[in-house]
């Protein structure tokens, strides 16, 4: 195994959960047939709120995968003994040179909840095969790491007591076309494999991602929840850029995230980006790793201006930092 290495009083908090998720574990295999050869790579550890990815690199040792046969595989996780996140295995370019020319390479990735702890049990099951009848079983080591996050009471005016308060049909309808957008796993969506890019310049993080949040009301009352990315500071017209190339899925008005853009990358996975003053691109639009694609600034629910960068996987937010390593193990 070889290892890749996350104010005042937040400043601790924040070199121990930045430094935690700028490592990445990995663990390589190597699984024989007679009609293949697999190598397999993995992060085996990982932090509670990043993801696990596993990639294939399949090479024929007989006729089977040059008959035109697609292999099919899925990921399993398993916690304390019982099934809770499966995820299927889509075809990216092969970029190891030193396979065959007829060698077909796969990733999944599943997310990890922040809540998850080393107190439990993890296993991953590797269900591959080839003709999609005889399916073969490899079972993966896997651990969780603990990871400390930062719990915060925000104080909201009235404007935004009011935002995080609406129940229109027009906010619930926000919400559901979103949650329709993250949802959707296009195997064909295969836009980026190496490792993202921070979509600011800037090192200020005014929130991190998984903080546990309590939302005071100015009518009073109160309500939490948990934050799902991680906050720049950024005056008001601060440059922002896709942090990986895709497809834009989303760029519109959302009363609770402003001016919103999402960004599609691969199958399931995607960034977010809130809070905006301006928008530079249209849904459709494929964009480049660094392309501008708008200006930070303060609309919807926020107490200043600032640049809210999210990375959905599965529907579920994960630690955008995992995503600036080799998470898909093209190195």
């Amino acid at each position: 195994m070889k290892g890749i290495f996350r104010s005042a009083k937040k400043m601790m908090v924040f070199l121990a959960v930045f430094l935690s998720s700028a490592f990445l574990f990995a663990e390589e295999m190597t699984v024989y047939n007679q009609d293949y050869r697999m190598r397999i790579q993995y992060n085996n550890i990982a932090y509670s709120g990043d993801a696990v990815f596993v990639r294939l690199e399949i090479s024929p040792v007989s006729v089977a995968l040059e008959k035109g046969l697609t292999p099919r595989a899925k990921l399993n996780l398993f916690v304390n003994g019982k099934s809770s996140r499966k995820s299927d295995f889509y075809i990216i370019p092969t970029t190891n040179r030193n396979l065959p020319a007829s060698s077909i390479t796969m990733l999944t990735g599943i997310p990890l909840s922040t809540w998850w702890t080393a107190d439990s049990s993890y296993y991953l099951e590797l269900s591959f095969s080839i003709d999609g009848k005889n399916t073969e079983v490899q079972k993966l080591p896997f651990a969780i790491i603990n990871k400390t996050f930062v719990s915060e009471t925000i104080e909201l005016d009235d404007r935004n007591t009011s935002i995080k308060t609406d129940n229109s049909k027009q906010r619930m309808d926000q919400i559901q076309n979103l949650n329709e957008i993250l949802a959707t796993v296009n195997t064909d969506a295969v836009y980026q494999t190496k490792s993202f890019v921070k979509p600011i310049d800037s090192d200020y993080r005014t929130s991190f991602f998984g903080d546990r949040r309590v939302y005071a009301y100015s009518s009073g009352g109160s309500s939490t929840s948990l934050h799902n990315g991680i906050d720049f500071r950024a005056p008001e017209g601060k440059d922002v850029f896709a942090c990986a190339k895709g497809r834009v899925a989303l760029a519109g008005w959302r009363n609770s995230t402003g001016w919103s853009i999402v960004i599609e990358h691969l199958p399931g996975l995607y960034s977010l980006y809130y809070h905006l003053s301006q928008m530079l691109v249209e849904p459709g639009d494929v964009v480049e790793e660094g392309t501008l694609i708008a200006k930070s600034g303060s609309t919807g629910l926020a107490t200043g201006p600032h640049l809210h960068w999210e990375i959905r996987l599965n529907s579920e937010a994960v630690s955008p930092d995992f995503f600036t390593v080799d998470f898909a193990f093209e190195q």
